[in-house]
């Protein structure tokens, strides 16, 4: 697994590695995203639809549990925060969002680990200030 380290000094920064991170995420693509609240998951993901193409208003679906954003590469957006374990994942749909061959990106990825394969990107964002970021890509084998 490769890591490719970025730093964002304020929220537009972390949309900007977000839309580059996207661009050439291929439909299918399972996203697992960790890090505090508050740590710029949202505005990750707000990038991501940005550098695929789609024109919607991101924003943090923690109540609805998932957002979903139609494109030439769908984007599905996930929060799990409200979630206690893999199994209400699954019974939301979990394996069905997978075959439609959307990118998915999954905040709060910790709750529901144990429904990642192995094959999916690690996004960490950690705080390192006020508004600085450091954040971890890590690329599946």
């Amino acid at each position: 697994m490769a890591e490719t380290l970025y730093y964002s000094s304020c929220e537009a920064d972390t949309e900007k590695i977000g839309a580059d991170f996207a661009a050439g995420l291929a439909g299918g693509s399972v996203v697992a995203m960790y890090g505090d609240l508050g740590a710029g998951k949202t505005a990750f993901v707000r990038g991501m639809a940005k550098g695929m193409g789609i024109d919607a208003h991101v924003n943090s679906p923690t109540f609805t549990i998932v957002n979903e954003y139609p494109g030439k590469r769908e984007l599905i957006h996930f929060d799990m925060y409200r979630l206690s374990s893999s199994d209400e994942l699954f019974d939301i749909g979990w394996e069905d969002y997978l075959s439609r061959g959307a990118v998915c990106a999954v905040e709060w990825s910790e709750n529901v680990s144990d429904a990642f394969f192995g094959d999916e990107y690690r996004v960490t964002i950690e705080k390192t200030g006020s508004d600085s970021r450091r954040i971890s890509i890590i690329s599946p084998d």
